[in-house]
């Protein structure tokens, strides 16, 4: 491990530097709930240069969103579409199963669906845009000036990572502005300082305007239907209070200034905030407000709108920021790689640090995150249940086992609807579905109900909580969750003359074999976290002193063994046994998994050898990389492992934000980040029976050559 590791030093040489506008790579602000994301002003001034391209024709949608985890949004109608109405049975070993499936098409020309309840049941609840703030430009007479990033000279942006603090300098129409930018810790507020000579002088002023909810995949906010939501604006002693009500969707924004300023009515959804000094505090909380029916599902966090009546000032945030973000870095996991002579030691050193401020503020919250955290929409804001191992299993492993627990407590509010959807389907426990909101409702799809590879993600995230903290009051909190999902386990495996088989019909991680979801069994992967996670399970039963599970041992037990081809794994057993494309996710098996009685090392091997001959990278994604990472570190190749998380292909690129780009219309990725870490976690701490000293090795996963000076605190041991 060497010597103590000089925290502050590591993290501050990789704060985000910007001199000019990154349109690819804005910087955001935020605390898990709350996210706040800024163009080069320090505010959100410029959205339409920072785009994110629509699929199959749908308009563009923008980076810069403001989100938080309680806003939620449904257009009305939801009464007249049921799930019921989108299900299909399938043929099982067991019989016919309904799926919720979808008999339109989704792909990279977007999405079509074949009714409008399978429209709806898509989109709705999707995540909303609270707001956008920006700078305003202004002549002498009041009126505004038309300004573009080619007007900003002399810019300078520095995201102070150590105290969570965005500072923007900017010179335009012979002003200059400086902007500080913070999100409180703990309250869903943002801080805001500007300072400019053109606020006393009237050209300068603050905008704020409100969208309506969005229904297209990509995009958070729909500015052109103002007739179908209010804004409203209350004086309150020291601001305004603004209240939004978007159909059942209601919240407020609180807007306090010093020195108190003029807010003026522009529209509908569009107000200016200016003042006659030099200087301008404001701060602006969010708070959900009212009834929410159908907006705010049980499934909603409810201690959300957390901020008080009137917020506290700007010097107050940024004071509670910087306390928070400095006890953040100086405690948990920390990797350093300075003294590394490998070429690929800094960018690698710079992606970990940024990796952990991103998840923190998009990965930590109450909910499973969507792809693209509080940042901007996919998917419809909807979050993917199989991603969520790879956006927060790290914070366990790298000491903050504290932030994975956030987002673990709504499993026990989605149970309802997983026990449902189990018992319509003739199983026992509680089946995790994929793409959902807040309520646990799966989507429509001829993907996500088939994927299975989500359901043993609990008793893994379970796991590592129970490892982070071993403890009686951690078993207690999860045990109903990891038994009811070994339950579905152990009875969705079926019964054949071969041993117990998994599926059809089933989609395997790697979604390639989608067309032939009623017909494909036996995924490599899929087969060894099932048995991972039944005699996971049936330890957890031994450490409450329970008895076990016979059901669950003799499927553990008999599971067929994963089907190889020439000396390597496929990754199905039946034709076309494996495909070139998407997640290598038969490499799962081992890496992302410990060593288990259906993988042989001695196969994987060749396996991992031949993954890597000639995979199309192309349509990969950006979690692929940590896999092979991981699979190369367990199988004791650890400049393999280096060469896969530094491989120069598309989606493995990191933005100078730190962000996992994947394409136009998919931004960032935080599985990306989230994976990274975990790797890392791997490479550096190692895995019961293989730390990270073990026989003289400095950490298993990285060359002991010479060229890597590897120091690492606070991580936890992979299983």
């Amino acid at each position: 491990m060497g010597a103590v590791i000089d925290r502050r030093a590591l993290v501050r040489r990789h704060n985000v530097v910007l001199q000019g506008a990154d349109v690819r790579s804005p910087l955001s602000v935020g605390n898990g709930e709350l996210c706040f994301t800024a163009d080069i002003t320090g505010l959100q001034t410029f959205p339409e240069w920072y785009r994110v391209a629509g699929r199959g024709g749908e308009p563009d949608g923008t980076l810069l969103g403001t989100q938080a985890q309680w806003a939620w949004h449904s257009t009305p109608g939801g009464d007249q579409h049921q799930l019921d109405e989108v299900l299909v049975e399938y043929d099982t070993p067991t019989g016919r199963v309904p799926y919720v499936d979808m008999i339109g098409t989704i792909g990279g020309e977007g999405e079509r669906a074949a009714s409008e309840t399978e429209r709806w049941l898509r989109a709705n609840p999707h995540r909303l845009d609270l707001g956008r703030i920006g700078l305003e430009f202004l002549d002498s007479a009041g009126t505004p000036v038309t300004a573009g990033l080619a007007d900003l000279t002399g810019v300078r942006q520095e995201l102070d990572l150590w105290h969570g603090l965005l500072r923007s300098t900017f010179t335009v129409n012979g002003d200059v502005v400086r902007v500080q930018t913070v999100c409180h810790p703990a309250e869903d507020s943002l801080g805001v300082r500007i300072e400019s000579a053109a606020l006393r002088a009237g050209r300068l002023a603050v905008r704020m305007t409100f969208p309506y909810g969005s229904e297209q995949w990509h995009d958070a906010a729909d500015w052109a239907r103002p007739a179908a939501h209010t804004t409203t604006v209350e004086r309150v002693d020291g601001g305004w209070r603004i209240a939004r009500h978007l159909d059942t969707a209601r919240y407020d924004v609180t807007v306090t200034a010093h020195p108190e300023g003029t807010l003026e009515r522009l529209g509908q959804h569009e107000l200016r905030l200016s003042t006659g000094s030099d200087r301008l505090d404001l701060v602006i909380a969010f708070t959900r407000a009212g009834p929410t029916t159908s907006d705010a599902p049980a499934g909603v966090p409810g201690a959300q709108g957390r901020s008080p009546s009137l917020p506290p000032p700007v010097d107050q945030v940024a004071a509670a920021a910087a306390e928070h973000w400095s006890r953040f870095w100086s405690t948990g996991g920390a990797v350093e790689l300075a003294g590394s002579s490998d070429g690929r030691a800094h960018e690698l050193e710079r992606r970990i640090v940024l990796s952990q401020y991103l998840t923190a503020i998009n990965c930590s919250g109450s909910l499973p995150p969507q792809e693209t955290g509080l940042v901007c929409n996919s998917w419809y804001g909807r979050f993917h249940l199989e991603m969520h191992w790879w956006h927060a299993a790290h914070f366990a492993l790298w000491g903050r086992p504290e932030l994975l627990e956030r987002s673990m407590a709504w499993y026990r509010t989605a149970m309802k609807a997983g026990r449902e959807m189990a018992e319509r389907q003739g199983y026992a426990g509680v089946r995790w579905p994929k793409q959902v909101g807040p309520d646990a409702r799966e989507s429509p799809s001829p993907v996500g109900p088939f994927l299975i590879w989500q359901q043993p993600h609990p008793i893994y995230l379970a796991e590592l909580l129970y490892r982070a903290k071993p403890s009686r009051d951690i078993l207690d909190a999860y045990a109903e969750i990891v038994f009811e999902t070994a339950e579905f386990m152990a009875s969705f495996a079926a019964e054949t003359s071969r041993g117990f088989e998994l599926g059809p019909p089933l989609i395997p991680a790697q979604e390639s074999y989608a067309s032939m979801r009623g017909r494909l069994s036996n995924p490599t992967f899929e087969l060894a976290y099932w048995q991972w996670g039944l005699e996971t399970a049936a330890r957890w039963r031994d450490r409450l002193g329970l008895d076990r599970r016979a059901r669950w041992a003799e499927v553990a037990r008999g599971l067929v063994r994963p089907h190889q081809r020439a000396g390597v794994y496929s990754a199905i057993d039946v034709e076309p046994y494996t495909l070139r494309t998407d997640h290598p996710s038969m490499l799962c098996g081992l890496g992302f998994l410990p060593r288990t009685r259906l993988i042989d090392p001695a196969v994987m091997r060749p396996t991992l050898e031949d993954v890597l001959r000639d995979w199309d990278w192309a349509s990969t994604w950006g979690w692929d990389y940590p896999v092979i990472a991981m699979c190369a570190t367990r199988l004791g190749q650890p400049e393999l492992a280096l060469s896969a998380l530094a491989m120069d292909v598309a989606k493995n690129e990191y933005l100078p934000n730190g962000h996992n780009w994947q394409t136009p219309s998919l931004p960032l990725y935080l599985p990306g980040n989230g994976g990274l870490l975990a790797a890392i976690a791997l490479m550096a701490a190692g895995w019961d029976g293989v730390d990270g000293i073990h026989a003289g090795v400095h950490a298993p996963g990285f060359p002991d050559d010479g060229s890597w000076t590897v120091r690492w605190e606070g991580l936890m041991p992979s299983p």
